[in-house]
């Protein structure tokens, strides 16, 4: 009985899912394992109450098992904000594939991926992200209608990178406004870390406006291209947060900004197209504010991919892209101004009108 006892304590203590903070009332993990293709992937669906969880698949060569369902559960949460603090009637999902999408990932694989989603009949809409292409997505609408992002030529909205890179340009210039006094960016000295797609069509708008970029990225293939594209300048020292910049904008992976590197930092403001940039959303967050860093909540100013995909739900047109992806200047400015004035971090400002509309909904779909 005793040995019972101290087993149950342990699983307690773990809490290897439930109890992590990244689950945050999660109403469903999905594990899908095939061995004939070698799938092993984790779909997370965070909340539906605005409406079908939609986010992207991102496909990784995770370390283990569990940093995959941690990212998976804190991708599928931030979605839920992201749809809710643009407008959209959505609720947020996620999934991750587990593997090396340059040498593990085929059409089989992704075929049978889309079954997965396929049985979730509709709860789960997916889209491409990390390791994904729109190719991809025409792959899984084979066997699927539950996914969005396929090509233009078969009736999608296409490649949404330059759109969320449009986007996080449009929140950026807000934030400067907000700072600076003036949205131009002309002089302006950015950094820009990681130059996939998204990074690379940030580059494009701010090398239009007349910055000084400055880039770095795992690749040094793509940093030659996109220098020589872009006149941008090859990073080449050994700790980027300790360089003095105006504005730092992670565009790879998450958590860039955490307890090694935030009191390194030395922008004067974060804005970026990563997802979860801040490793503690509540600790981070308010260390940025103490240190007069602004920081433009990443679920906001890069929701023009999720803009961009939901019009193939919606049956809007490009002009309506535009529109909706232009308008996160507005919704920046409002919540850095409604943080000053609520004397709390940014992050916390957009989460709590987040959280306030899913709550209306909530209240509404009861009576």
């Amino acid at each position: 009985m005793t040995s019972d006892i101290i087993a149950s304590k342990e699983l307690k203590k773990m809490d290897p899912v439930f109890g992590q903070h990244s689950f945050d009332e999660h109403e469903q993990i999905v594990f899908c394992n095939d061995k004939d293709t070698g799938l092993k992937a984790i779909i997370g669906i965070h909340n539906t109450v605005l409406g079908p969880a939609l986010g992207g698949t991102r496909m990784w060569q995770y370390n283990n098992e569990w940093e995959a369902l941690n990212d998976v559960l804190r991708l599928s949460r931030g979605m839920t904000f992201k749809s809710a603090i643009t407008g959209l009637n959505l609720g947020g999902g996620k999934a991750v594939i587990i593997g090396d999408a340059k040498t593990q990932k085929t059409p089989e694989l992704m075929r049978r991926f889309g079954e997965f989603v396929h049985s979730l009949s509709g709860k789960y809409i997916t889209a491409e992200d990390v390791g994904m292409a729109t190719e991809d997505m025409d792959t899984v609408r084979e066997v699927t209608p539950y996914v969005t992002g396929i090509s233009e030529s078969k009736g999608g909205a296409g490649n949404p990178s330059p759109i969320t890179a449009y986007g996080v340009f449009m929140g950026m210039k807000a934030a400067a406004k907000f700072k600076f006094g003036s949205d131009i960016l002309e002089g302006k000295n950015i950094f820009v870390q990681g130059i996939g797609n998204v990074g690379e069509a940030l580059v494009e708008h701010l090398s239009n406006e007349g910055a000084n970029i400055t880039i770095s990225d795992i690749s040094q293939e793509r940093l030659e291209e996109v220098s020589s594209k872009y006149g941008a300048t090859i990073y080449s020292g050994n700790d980027i947060y300790n360089e003095a910049m105006d504005i730092y904008a992670p565009c790879a992976l998450g958590a860039t900004v955490n307890d090694e590197t935030i009191h390194k930092l030395q922008a004067k403001i974060v804005a970026g197209a990563a997802n979860n940039q801040l490793a503690d959303e509540n600790k981070h967050g308010k260390i940025l504010r103490e240190r007069g860093i602004v920081y433009a909540p990443d679920f906001l100013i890069n929701a023009g991919g999720i803009i961009n995909v939901y019009a193939e739900l919606e049956d809007y047109g490009k002009q309506e892209i535009i529109r909706k992806t232009e308008n996160i200047y507005n919704t920046t400015l409002e919540i850095l101004d409604n943080a000053k004035a609520n004397d709390v971090t940014t992050h916390l400002a957009a989460l709590n009108i987040a959280k306030e509309r899913i709550a209306t909904r909530k209240r509404e779909n009861s009576k």
